[in-house]
């Protein structure tokens, strides 16, 4: 249990933004991590193991950031770093149901399709093309 220095301590919440200036690399950050309910975030400040944060994920053409909760998994010290494994933390989104999960994956959806149209978006979304 914790003790009362603790327990007075204000708790801050920590909000990580990432913008894409690219909208490409979006795409191909999508296609390789965020589809799979995570991503990799290079950083030389990792945050801990278990951390758990927002994620605001920006693209020039979104008004507002999408608004993601996670955890952080995994982490690549600088010290551990190398080419082939770059320093930063594997994150995971974090979901607070399946209508959530559902709703903010078919927002990504949706801008894929608006900026690439149906064919190339069922591409990179591994689906059948649309007829």
């Amino acid at each position: 249990m914790p003790d009362a220095d603790q327990l007075e301590q204000p708790r801050e919440s920590i909000e990580l933004v990432v913008r894409y200036q690219r909208l490409n690399a979006f795409f191909a950050d999508y296609v390789k991590n965020i589809s799979r309910g995570g991503t990799f975030v290079a950083t030389a400040e990792p945050l801990p193991p278990d951390t758990e944060f927002v994620f605001s994920l920006g693209v020039p053409q979104m008004e507002e950031p999408i608004q993601l909760r996670a955890k952080v998994m995994w982490v690549t010290s600088p010290d551990e770093a190398s080419n082939a494994n770059p320093a930063g933390m594997g994150i995971q989104f974090q979901y607070r149901d399946a209508e959530e999960r559902g709703r903010l994956e078919r927002q990504i959806e949706e801008l894929l399709v608006d900026q690439l149209g149906p064919r190339h978006a069922d591409f990179m979304l591994g689906r059948a093309a649309r007829q």
